[in-house]
Parts: structure tokens; C-alpha cells; sequence
């Protein structure tokens, strides 16, 4: 099982907002508000898989990059 890294992520969905061409700050925005919503909607789980998390960040994503979030629920599907 792989331990969620949240810097992981972000370096990750960094790169993913900077091909989008998104400004940087907007993004760092994004980002940070989508991960602390997504802990706020998972902190009552006992059990974490990816999938939740995964799940839980595209749909705050969603909220402020609807492209950013399909790059993010798609990064590994996408040619």
C-alpha cells in the first residue's frame, strides 16, 4: 500500500496546472483549497484507499478547474 504523500501531490498537479497554462499563484490556490477540502471530506474514514482520495480530490478540483481535474483524473489513461 502506498502512503499518501501530499507534497506529492502537489508537485504533481503542479506540472499538470503548468501544461494547462494556468498562472502560477491561480494554481497554487487551487491546489491548496482542493487538498484541504478533500481532507475535510475524508478525515472520518478510518480507511483511506487511492480511489477515495483520488475521488475526493478530483470532485473539489472540479470546483475550480474543471480541466485541471480531468488531467488529474485522467494522468494515467492520457496519451
Amino acid at each position: 500500500m502506498k502512503e499518501y504523500d501530499e507534497n506529492e501531490i502537489k508537485k504533481d498537479l503542479k506540472i499538470d496546472a503548468h501544461a494547462l497554462g494556468i498562472p502560477e499563484g491561480a494554481a497554487e490556490t487551487f491546489i491548496n483549497r482542493t487538498l484541504k477540502d478533500a481532507k475535510k471530506h475524508l478525515k472520518n474514514k478510518s480507511i483511506i484507499t487511492e480511489k477515495d482520495l483520488e475521488r475526493a480530490i478530483c470532485k473539489e478540483l472540479k470546483k475550480y478547474h474543471a480541466d485541471l481535474a480531468y488531467v488529474y483524473q485522467n494522468r494515467d489513461t492520457i496519451i
